[in-house]
């Protein structure tokens, strides 16, 4: 009789992560009745929807993707947003903070405050005017200690508040999505991600990124420990000296609290290199909002952040 040939290709860890991630998003199908994706432009969402189209194609996606625009991204990122959901033929959905203060829902402290942590409103309100009961992003455990504490299933209550102490336990890989009416779950598919596995993962996937992540001149002042860019939005200080170097960005925000990093990183394969002899994480190197104290993270999700 004759023998199946069997492969004798080993696995890598990216397909193991791989593997987990796709079984993670065919739970959220198989038990959500309205989920929906988070689709920032981003090399974390970029990700996700890599490994959606690995869980659904040929068929569409059974979620529409979801992003929460501060109105002060970078353009480069909103560009490749719109184009990569076209591309795709996936339905794109905006919700907007400018239209949370317009609508008296965010009222900022002065017109210069960051809008990062407002996101948190417009995410609510989006989550009710949908009726969503879950949403899929791409929150990774090691960028950030609060972020640490989250579940792959990660419980919210009818206020979308997420308790640390109040989440459901997770055996081996059985997650449960089980909500009431106003409840719903944030899922993490690549949680067990590091930054490194994700620049590796969109390496070997050769996925497309926005530019801002490969190195570029751009003109920067430095502030805080930290490279801030120069734009409309965060111009110089006085006494503060503009300077021109080789940057780009580790992860993609809101221009008021996103900042770059010194690189002369101008591939994919520079990238990686670059990323895993770093000491700096990512969150550390670059958002600014995370520097106000050690629990910021941990508070604005307890307010309904991602």
């Amino acid at each position: 009789m004759a023998v199946a040939p069997t492969s004798t290709r080993a696995l890598t860890h990216l397909d193991w992560l791989e593997a987990e991630a796709i079984h993670v998003l065919r739970e959220v199908a198989g038990q959500c009745a309205s989920p929906a994706l988070l689709f920032s432009g981003g090399k974390d969402s970029i990700c996700l929807l890599r490994l959606a189209e690995k869980a659904f194609r040929p068929g569409r996606f059974p979620f529409p993707l979801l992003h929460v625009d501060t109105g002060h991204n970078y353009p480069e990122v909103i560009e490749f947003r719109d184009r990569r959901a076209a591309e795709l033929r996936e339905r794109l959905v905006v919700r907007s903070v400018e239209d949370s203060i317009r609508a008296g829902r965010v009222v900022l402290k002065h017109p210069g405050e960051s809008r990062n942590k407002h996101q948190s409103v417009t995410l609510l309100d989006a989550i009710a005017e949908l009726e969503l009961d879950a949403c899929i992003g791409g929150a990774r455990r090691d960028e950030e200690k609060a972020r640490a504490k989250e579940r792959v299933f990660s419980f919210r209550d009818e206020f979308g508040g997420w308790d640390p102490k109040n989440q459901r336990p997770e055996l081996w890989n059985l997650y449960n999505a089980r909500v009431h009416k106003g409840e719903n779950v944030r899922v993490f598919p690549i949680s067990n991600w590091t930054e490194l596995d994700v620049w590796q993962y969109i390496a070997r996937e050769r996925l497309e990124i926005p530019s801002i992540y490969f190195a570029h001149r751009r003109a920067v002042v430095r502030r805080g420990g930290a490279l801030v860019p120069v734009t409309d939005l965060t111009p110089p200080r006085p006494g503060e000296q503009v300077e021109e170097l080789s940057v780009r960005f580790r992860t993609v925000g809101d221009i008021t609290c996103t900042a770059p990093v010194e690189s002369t990183a101008r591939t994919l394969d520079e990238i990686v290199a670059e990323t895993a002899t770093t000491t700096i994480t990512e969150r550390g190197a670059t958002r600014l909002d995370d520097q106000t104290s050690d629990a910021s993270m941990e508070q604005r999700k307890k307010e309904g952040y991602f």
